[in-house]
């Protein structure tokens, strides 16, 4: 009975398995990063860095080499920042004064296309040829 009872307790180790792995895992993305809007039809440009959100606005006629020169906290953002967190594919934006977009955000093109499902838009990575 013994044998029996380490055989099985044997066997059971066995067949499970630790691994967790999937043939195809999904990628986790980030929102770190330099975001326009689709075509860049608003002008403006969000950089995410390290727990904040910056805002751009492209005044001149090339935005995209002023957004490529841009880095996050160098000044040309409009006054004011938003703290934001990302977890689990939830965005959480402290718009201030009691105000905050939580979304989750979808991944597509490689993680360049980031779709905000609450907000319903779509931002594309500086960049990417995604649209």
């Amino acid at each position: 009975m013994k044998k029996l009872l380490v055989l099985s307790a044997c066997f059971i180790f066995a067949c499970s398995s630790d691994d967790n792995s999937v043939d195809d895992p999904i990628p986790a993305y980030t929102i770190e990063g330099k975001w326009i809007y689709p075509e860049n039809s608003l002008n403006t440009m969000y950089i995410f860095h390290e727990g904040v959100r910056y805002t751009y606005y492209c005044v001149g006629g090339d935005c995209m080499s002023q957004y490529e020169a841009f880095e996050a906290a160098d000044g040309n953002h409009i006054p004011g920042t938003h703290n934001y967190t990302f977890e689990d594919a939830i965005l959480t934006v402290d718009l201030n004064f009691g105000n905050e977009l939580i979304t989750p955000v979808a991944f597509e093109c490689d993680g360049a296309k980031a779709y905000f499902e609450t907000a319903e838009y779509s931002l594309i990575r500086l960049g990417s040829s995604c649209d």
